[in-house]
């Protein structure tokens, strides 16, 4: 009997001192409630950089050799300023010899007009035949349209004389030049391109689901891989989708930048005004096997993993699209060292829920 009563006694003692033992929290925690406030909605974009617009110069003479070559890639050439000159010694001699055709044309005129006034005079009085007077009128009408003749081969010429100077047709950036001093130049071949007005443009591509929330007018932001902050304004956007990627064409036109360039790929950034949004700070939220979860806490003290969607971010905070209501009481942060059904010591009170900011 002694020895049951020591071991009941012994149970008994045992028993009182697990009740007296006190329970350990896995954690002391501060509680955060999702805060409400009226975030930018931005949609991020990725596209080429290229010239807005792009003009080809080519030779407009043929047979001409290139005598001179006044500009190359990157310089920066006014409207009329001179690009290049072909050598115009042809061109003038058959100048001069046009200029002596059309004086020979006026006399030849002149002559053949006296004639005809001569003509219509006698042919009143009936002392010429009207053959002969048929003749002389025809021979004046000739010799008239020999003169135009004459003077329009004469502009013609005049024409190719200014097209040995080749000129910018627009102020602008040389992207590109292929003419070369001692060439001998076809109608049509290319000297030179130009990035008119030195503008650039952004090609962004976004899906079909996407496309329709940009509109006409609407911002952008670039940033170029050296730091530099560009502006853009949506000019146009693209009416067909393509068939293979289903991605549209935004195109930006940007201002002026110092670091980028034609060719180069860019991320953006479209500013499509401002939205609510139910926002939590970033420690909060816990990602595991791809997922984002939150610990919510119980009245019982103890925390539930609750599976949440996010959405933008800005700076420390995070938004919280569904998944948790607004006056949920989760984890702030050492999150990443629960289980769903830990036990937790809350230290402080939540943050109030619902601030508009």
């Amino acid at each position: 009997m002694l020895i049951v009563a020591g071991v009941i006694l012994s149970k008994n003692k045992s028993s009182k001192l697990q009740e007296a033992a006190p329970t350990n929290s896995a954690l002391t925690v501060t509680i955060v409630s999702p805060d409400l406030r009226n975030w930018p909605q931005i949609l991020t974009a990725t596209g080429n950089v290229q010239a807005w617009q792009e003009a080809i110069i080519g030779a407009e003479v043929a047979g001409l050799r290139l005598a001179e070559v006044s500009a190359n890639v990157g310089d920066a050439v006014k409207k009329g300023q001179l690009l290049a000159r072909f050598s115009d010694e042809m061109v003038l001699n058959d100048l001069e010899q046009y200029r002596a055709a059309v004086d020979e044309a006026r006399a030849r005129l002149a002559e053949a007009e006296v004639k005809e006034a001569s003509a219509k005079k006698l042919q009143a009085s009936g002392m010429m035949s009207e053959h002969a007077v048929i003749q002389n009128l025809t021979a004046a009408q000739v010799a008239r349209a020999e003169l135009q003749t004459a003077e329009a081969r004469l502009q013609a010429q005049k024409l190719k004389l200014g097209y040995t100077r080749v000129v910018a047709p627009d102020d602008g950036l040389i992207s590109s030049r292929t003419a070369t001093v001692g060439a001998v130049m076809q109608p049509g071949n290319e000297l030179f391109r130009l990035i008119r007005r030195g503008k650039l443009e952004w090609r962004a591509e976004l899906p079909a689901s996407q496309l329709q929330k940009i509109k006409i007018g609407q911002k952008a932001t670039l940033s170029s891989a050296q730091g530099e902050v560009v502006i853009g304004v949506v000019r146009r956007i693209s009416p067909v989708v393509d068939m293979q990627s289903r991605n549209g064409s935004v195109y930006v036109e940007l201002a002026a930048a110092k670091t980028l360039k034609a060719g180069m790929y860019a991320q953006g950034d479209f500013d499509l005004g401002h939205a609510p949004a139910l926002t939590l700070e970033q420690g909060a939220v816990v990602v595991r096997d791809g997922f984002n979860y939150v610990y919510q806490v119980g009245p019982d003290q103890r925390v539930k993993q609750i599976k949440v969607t996010v959405g933008r971010r800005l700076q420390d905070r995070i938004e919280i699209l569904n998944g948790i209501q607004a006056n949920a009481a989760v984890v702030a942060s050492g999150a990443g060292f629960l289980s769903d059904g830990d036990l937790v010591r809350v230290v402080g009170e939540a943050v109030a829920s619902s601030k508009a900011k």
